[in-house]
């Protein structure tokens, strides 16, 4: 579905609630102990020093050919977290870490012309949805209030890119994707759990260039620093 006159402007996180959310997190700690995504303490979904430590601070990143706005480094805190929310079925960090997308999400439309902009997502394999009974970035979109367009499809099997070195990955992104039809005219922001090489961001983008849309933008929740990885640029206002 498309987010009519979706920019920068109107899109702000939602004011926090602590009061609230530790009450009922104190009341589910006692009938359901958990521990946090972030630090492993007892009796909390996020601890609150982790949830300080997952708050947003967008900032540019560079790959060959391609810049994103990424709200998280992916290390430490932010790594083990993404990690138990993807991998280890802990949806309950969803709120958290939504929180943070959505920092990206804005700064990433903030300087662009106004209009209707439509947010697409990589779409997930058949194997991934099994097996996580979810799909990770449509979750968060869905906590920040945001639907995606279904715009792309996967025109052959994937693997795993976490798996992958660069090369590999190009290599398996690479004509993955296609669009589901002409998308003449249509803006997108490209939206995306972690960031490494780009490939798969990239594809996306080709797919829908391809298809006759533009993509204007592309936020995602964290990046993964890399040894010889291009400088990144903090925070300033404007998109790439």
């Amino acid at each position: 579905m498309t987010n009519p006159g979706m920019h920068g402007a109107g899109l702000r996180a939602r004011p926090p609630t602590s009061a609230v959310r530790n009450a009922v997190a104190d009341a589910l700690g006692v009938v359901m102990p958990v521990t946090c995504v972030g630090c492993g303490a007892a009796d909390r979904s996020v601890c609150r020093t982790c949830r300080t430590r997952l708050r947003g601070d967008p900032r540019l990143v560079e790959r060959p050919g391609l810049g994103a706005w990424a709200a998280l480094r992916y290390e430490d805190v932010a790594a083990s977290a993404i990690g138990a929310y993807k991998d280890g079925g802990r949806t309950d960090a969803s709120a958290t870490l939504a929180e943070a997308l959505l920092t990206a999400i804005a700064t990433a439309l903030s300087g662009l012309p106004p209009g209707s902009v439509e947010v697409c997502t990589v779409p997930s394999t058949p194997a991934a949805m099994r097996l996580r009974g979810y799909a990770p970035v449509e979750l968060l979109l869905a906590q920040c209030g945001l639907r995606s367009s279904r715009v792309l499809r996967l025109t052959r099997a994937r693997e795993d890119q976490a798996r992958l070195g660069a090369a590999a990955r190009r290599a398996n992104a690479d004509g993955a994707l296609e669009a589901r039809r002409l998308l003449t005219q249509r803006r997108f922001l490209l939206v995306d759990d972690v960031l490494t090489t780009g490939s798969t961001l990239a594809e996306a983008r080709r797919a829908v260039t391809a298809a006759g849309g533009s993509v204007d933008a592309i936020a995602v929740l964290a990046e993964t620093p890399l040894r010889r990885s291009t400088a990144v640029t903090k925070l300033t206002g404007n998109s790439p």
